[in-house]
């Protein structure tokens, strides 16, 4: 047992020195690849802990509001949306505010087209950001890849014959430090980038097609609103 933790623990250290290893053998260019990668890791975290407050069961809220609607308890309905205060219920909260004031339904329909309007950019935040980063990052990476290229093939024909092979050693090891580290943060930011991608969609969807579904419930209750 003792052994089996001596070994894991002598790994760790190995894989951490190689890291701090490739880190330096990168040259400043990583210092940028890092600073990309922190800031695409605070996006991603910011946008799953947002995504999570501000997407809501659309089938679940529809059956209890379409449920008020039909009783014709329109304040309870804006009771209900106000006390979830998510875009999807905003939007719902501002067709039925329309119909408690007695306006007609396009006003009713404008009324939720706007708020889509509004609350579609708190859905999206700053997640379309992430295939920009994950650009950034690539072409950091191939910046640092040219100029280890240049260190390995600019100065070795004027080089001591001694030391060519290492000057030539160092180049690459710069080189493709810069490539791996640019590829290792952009590939994360893709898949996310693509992942919040569907859910923003999907949000979005489910605001558009409840206020059409909303819009025809009021429509065929309208004798029922008590307002």
């Amino acid at each position: 047992m003792e052994e089996t933790l001596a070994t894991a623990s002598t790994v760790a250290v190995e894989q951490q020195h190689w890291l701090l290893k490739a880190f330096e053998d990168g040259g400043n260019t990583m210092i940028l690849i890092a600073i990309t990668g922190v800031i695409t890791l605070a996006l991603v975290l910011e946008r799953l802990l947002a995504l999570r407050k501000l997407v809501v069961d659309r089938d679940d809220f529809n059956n209890k509001i379409a449920s008020m609607i039909l009783r014709g308890d329109l304040r309870q309905a804006i009771a209900f949306c106000d006390n979830i205060r998510a875009p999807l219920t905003n939007v719902v909260k501002a067709g039925l505010e329309q119909v408690m004031n007695r306006r007609p339904d396009e006003e009713v329909q404008v009324a939720m087209d706007a708020a889509i309007l509004k609350e579609s950019p708190r859905v999206e935040g700053w997640a379309p950001y992430l295939a920009v980063l994950a650009n950034v990052a690539t072409l950091i990476g191939l910046l640092g890849t040219i100029i280890g290229l240049i260190i390995a093939f600019g100065n070795i024909s004027d080089a001591d014959p001694a030391k060519k092979a290492e000057m030539l050693s160092l180049g690459i090891a710069h080189a493709l430090n810069n490539t791996a580290a640019g590829i290792a943060v952009a590939v994360p930011a893709l898949i996310f980038f693509g992942f919040f991608q569907l859910r923003i969609g999907r949000a979005i969807n489910d605001m558009q097609e409840t206020s059409m579904s909303i819009l025809n419930l009021v429509v065929a209750n309208r004798d029922k609103m008590k307002g």
